[in-house]
């Protein structure tokens, strides 16, 4: 009787938990800046020196920082986690703070 409970607790369906190592939740954040237009616009589609996460807004989300040779720019990275119960990952959009300077 035992055994045939687990079993069937085991086949029971059950919340699943999913992921991202760093790594590739970092690439996905990445993708979403450059997938802005509103942040290319921004930078007048100058090319980009270098992408560094340099903290957390008030609110909780990622501010990011894009230099270019001509102005830095902040963004900030708005996470759009999946719905409660779903599986998947968080996505992001990411939209400018601010103008270049």
């Amino acid at each position: 009787m035992f055994r045939s409970a687990l079993i069937l607790a085991l086949l029971l369906p059950a919340p699943a938990m999913a992921a991202l190592s760093g790594f590739y939740d970092s690439s996905e954040k990445i993708a979403a800046i450059f997938a802005s237009g509103a942040v290319a616009d921004e930078l007048r589609q100058a090319p980009v020196r270098s992408v560094e996460n340099t903290g957390t807004f008030p609110d909780g989300e990622d501010e990011w920082t894009i230099r270019t040779q001509d102005c830095d720019l902040t963004v900030k990275l708005t996470s759009h986690p999946p719905e409660d119960g779903m599986v998947g990952m968080t996505t992001y959009t990411a939209e400018p703070v601010g103008t270049c300077n």
